[in-house]
């Protein structure tokens, strides 16, 4: 049972993570075509900067599910939560140190990406 509804969290947060790539990608594609190969590639990165952890907390923190496994449960959220935010401090400096960004569409993107995350309860509903 505990599988069913661990395999169950993680499709939903896997469908979240996919909107967020979706929206925010469709707004990189937005970029590339009106401003440029510049302006595109930069607001790539910022997609990729906010979609990446969140899909690497989905899969830590919804790797255990269930009553009798309450502490790999919470383990397994705080692991995906400190992983998210290490990795999203690492790509933003990979970025700014590597790549020639335009900062206005990496943090468009980026910020999108955060409002799609932020305002899942209104899309998706809850059974």
């Amino acid at each position: 049972m505990s599988k069913v509804l661990a395999r169950r969290g993680r499709w939903s947060a896997y469908k979240l993570v996919m909107m967020q790539a979706a929206i925010a990608g469709g707004a990189s594609i937005i970029f590339f075509a009106v401003w440029g190969a510049q302006f595109g590639y930069s607001a790539l990165a910022g997609t990729a900067i906010a979609v990446l952890p969140n899909f690497v907390f989905a899969t830590l923190a919804f790797s255990h599910m269930g009553a009798s496994s309450a502490g790999k449960v919470l383990k397994g959220f705080y692991w995906g939560e400190a992983v998210k935010l290490l990795l999203t401090i690492a790509l933003f400096s990979l970025v700014f140190i590597n790549l020639k960004v335009a900062f206005m569409p990496l943090f468009i993107c980026y910020v999108l990406a955060l409002i799609v995350h932020w305002a899942a309860p209104l899309y998706f509903k809850q059974s």
